[in-house]
């Protein structure tokens, strides 16, 4: 078996000899895709033929990629899942069926019946219950994981088999099914220990104690009190990482590699770091932290050995590979693994891509990623999240917004649409999440792109409006090091 392949996108710039390359320097040119195997769906394509995509998810995520498909010249219709999101209807036709691996014959029929030559799943829930596996039999080209490769991050306790398999720094770790059990290993190590679900929690499945009496109660509610239902049947109890905590995000097709530029996004509710875990409260691109000898450690001691790994065990993964890494004094190690990107690190990731963001799925989906030569705008976007009152425990919902066609009128701005919805009576748009909207903007430095960010965030208005003010306002010593899942 031949070892995987990679190339490295920008901050670095490297070109394919290795010398640095301003992002306009990069070659661009058209992506030769192999013909997506023709089965039930008869999906063909040649070299610039339209292409009709199901994008699959409701987020901000998928507003993200929504609005980034949408602007590709190959795209002929696209659809989505989750017309109930605004920003995400703007952009594509509904499907008007369900589309889940629960009912996968109704997704194989539509996307046989639409000629749908690209499926693209957004979220983790779709990818570990096998939607991608299900479309595939068809001859569907899937941007996404099978369920297989999807327990990466949907079984911690697997991923962590893989790793050690591999290799692959991380933290040391043991899993339990009985609570007991696991509060005497706590009790027994120096500092508290993290204490995670090993299954999918909805990004609330890790806690981070402060004292070995935090961690011991964390065990009991997860195992015990069947905090997350299955997904907390078995807890990893990992010994706790220090240092800056990153974001990189890797396509493959299972051969090849293409690096994208990493991020950093701030988990904590409130400013300084502190308060509860969220799922995610800004983000920004590109982080300052991973250098060229960091990227080259991240390259051969952790993304190169797992897509090898994977490939032992007869894996197909094409898709993203979302590596949460802390950059530890012995080098970066693993905190843990996403099969799709991350959210809010998309909304940050992708307006900053200067390539067609379809012919980049595309090529992943098909086994191209050799093909890609992606390039990227300068400088650097921030993304600040607002969110409802009461998140991340109870959000107040309901609320009208305004404001929005306002910041989006600023230069370099984009808002996208995460918890929102049309009230039917009113008419008006109402927030119906506890993450609302992702107000991202670009600009030729990170301080010029994270005052357009907040200068547009301040012109949306919806009571119980909250944000963290200091988003890509750390100093890369003081980045955030919250160990937390990432959403």
């Amino acid at each position: 078996m031949s070892p995987t392949s990679y190339r490295t996108a920008p901050p670095r710039n490297l070109g394919r000899d290795g010398t640095p390359q301003t992002p306009f320097d990069q070659p661009s040119q058209s992506t030769k895709h192999n013909h997506v195997i023709e089965l039930h769906c008869h999906v063909q394509t040649q070299a610039h033929q339209k292409l009709n995509v199901l994008l699959v998810g409701g987020g901000g995520r998928e507003h993200a990629l929504a609005k980034a498909i949408a602007a590709s010249p190959r795209l002929g219709t696209l659809y989505t899942t989750h017309p109930e999101n605004p920003g995400i209807a703007a952009q594509a036709t509904p499907a008007g069926v369900p589309i889940d691996a629960a009912q996968a014959y109704r997704a194989q029929f539509f996307c046989r019946d639409h000629d749908i030559h690209l499926a693209v799943i957004g979220p983790e829930a779709p990818l570990a219950a096998g939607l991608a596996d299900a479309l595939r039999e068809k001859g569907v080209a899937v941007f996404g994981p099978g369920k297989e490769g999807a327990k990466i991050e949907a079984d911690k306790h697997w991923a962590k088999d893989l790793m050690r398999a591999a290799a692959v720094p991380t933290a040391d770790s043991r899993t339990f099914t009985d609570a007991e059990q696991a509060v005497q290993y706590a009790l027994g190590r120096n500092e508290p220990p993290v204490i995670k679900a090993t299954g999918l929690a909805a990004g609330k499945g890790v806690v981070v104690p402060k004292t070995h009496k935090q961690a011991a109660d964390a065990i009991r509610w997860m195992l015990n009190d069947k905090a997350f239902g299955q997904a907390s049947s078995k807890v990893l109890v990992e010994d706790r990482l220090s240092g800056p905590e990153v974001s990189v995000f890797a396509l493959t097709d299972g051969k090849g590699v293409y690096i994208l530029d990493t991020c950093q996004d701030h988990k904590r509710l409130l400013d300084d770091d502190q308060g509860p875990n969220t799922g995610g409260m800004g983000a920004f691109c590109p982080s300052t932290l991973v250098d060229d000898a960091h990227m080259q450690r991240i390259q051969r001691e952790i993304l190169l050995p797992v897509i090898d790994s994977m490939k032992r065990r007869d894996i197909d993964y094409r898709g993203v590979l979302y590596a949460g890494l802390m950059l530890t004094h012995a080098g970066p190690k693993v905190l843990e693994f996403n099969a799709r990107f991350g959210d809010p690190e998309c909304q940050v990731l992708l307006p900053r891509l200067e390539s067609d963001a379809l012919e980049m799925l595309f090529a992943t989906a098909t086994g191209n990623v050799e093909a890609l030569e992606l390039a990227w705008k300068p400088g650097a976007a921030v993304g600040v999240v607002l969110a409802s009152q009461g998140y991340p425990e109870n959000p107040i919902l309901g609320q009208p917004i305004t404001g929005i066609e306002d910041a989006e009128e600023l230069e370099h701005v984009h808002v996208f649409h995460a918890g929102t919805r049309i009230d039917k009576h009113t008419g008006q748009l109402v927030t119906a999440g506890g993450r609302v909207l992702t107000v991202t903007a670009l600009g030729d430095s990170m301080s010029q792109a994270r005052q357009r960010a907040y200068e547009a965030a301040s012109l949306i208005s919806f009571n119980g409006k909250h944000l963290r003010t200091d988003i890509a306002a750390a100093k890369p010593t003081d980045a955030p090091q919250s160990h937390a899942t990432c959403p």
